[in-house]
């Protein structure tokens, strides 16, 4: 069994690869949802929801996120109404937060609700949140036009309501103390043959699942067996603000700055060749590096680089 931490657009797209090489029946994927959030009256699990819709081949392609061939006539409306139309949901992708919603206020849990919603897209991968309870990640950042010269906001409001166009100088996990792993998570890290740290954001979306008690000491135990794969290439992120966020942190935004992030949970670092002058570097902090192609631009990268981290080495 493969168990992977996971969350946003680089962590579907390595699971899209794993299962090239490994039936999706064997692989746990145990996926954030500090980026969740109640919106018109609805319960939105963008990561999940991006996993999942990746995995069953229904993904937009050009946007990572959202359905194919969607439209978008209930967010116009919305819109012509003067209601908040910040955070868009195509009207085909509504259908799964209704269903959602509906099921979570009918005393299903997060977990429950996931699992149907993957049988029904005929995704064998399981797919788990990091926890059934309330977890929300928030944001500190510097913008002096909304109350001060630093304030706390939630994830999607700096996210996509303000394009993560502001600097950050803090970022928690409201509700994590207080949270448990959902059912079956610890089990699938413990029982592993290999765990996977996905090219997620590691500020946002791989620290909420690992700021959940017991996880991060789950991991910690299966060091030798852990694979990190970098989100970061020559310095920069692929997708998303995790270079910036790492940068206004005050930690280095490179393969180094991840290794130092993720060492006393992983034995292995994969980066991609574009940083193969750093893989000294990389095993200076106490990791094994492996240098191969990370950045997934076609499926069949995607399903080597799959491969690479499963054999824990260059295929």
């Amino acid at each position: 069994m493969i168990t992977v931490l996971a969350g946003g657009v680089g962590a579907a797209r390595l699971l899209s690869g794993l299962v090239r090489t490994q039936r999706g029946d064997d692989i746990t994927a145990i996926v954030n949802v500090g980026d969740d959030l109640e919106l018109y009256g609805l319960h939105i699990s963008p990561d999940l929801d991006t996993v999942t819709y990746t995995l069953a081949e229904r993904i937009d392609p050009g946007r990572g996120w959202g359905l194919a061939d969607e439209t978008w006539h209930a967010m116009a409306t919305l819109g012509e109404l003067g209601g908040p139309d910040w955070f868009n949901l195509g009207d085909r992708d509504l259908g799964t937060h209704l269903y959602r919603t509906g099921r979570l206020h009918e005393g299903a849990t997060l977990a429950e609700v996931t699992a149907e919603i993957t049988n029904a897209l005929g995704v064998d991968v399981r797919i788990v949140p990091a926890t059934n309870d309330r977890l929300r990640t928030k944001v500190s950042v510097m913008d002096p036009g909304l109350g001060g010269p630093s304030h706390e906001i939630d994830f999607q409001r700096y996210f996509v309501e303000r394009a993560h166009s502001v600097p950050i100088t803090g970022v928690r996990f409201q509700g994590a103390e207080a949270a448990t792993p959902a059912p079956g998570v610890l089990d699938a890290i413990g029982q592993a043959e290999r765990v996977v740290i996905a090219p997620s954001n590691p500020i946002v979306s791989i620290a909420p699942v690992l700021a959940v008690p017991g996880i991060r000491q789950a991991v910690t135990e299966r060091r030798d067996d852990v694979v990190a794969v970098s989100p970061i290439v020559a310095g920069a992120a692929l997708k998303g603000p995790a270079d910036r966020m790492l940068d206004e942190l005050g930690l280095e935004s490179s393969v180094v700055g991840i290794a130092r992030w993720y060492t006393s949970l992983a034995a292995t670092l994969v980066i991609d060749r574009a940083d193969a002058a750093l893989a000294g570097a990389v095993e200076a902090e106490g990791m094994r590096c492996v240098v191969t192609d990370t950045v997934m631009s076609t499926p069949d990268v995607a399903g080597t680089l799959g491969a690479t981290v499963l054999a824990g080495h260059t295929t």
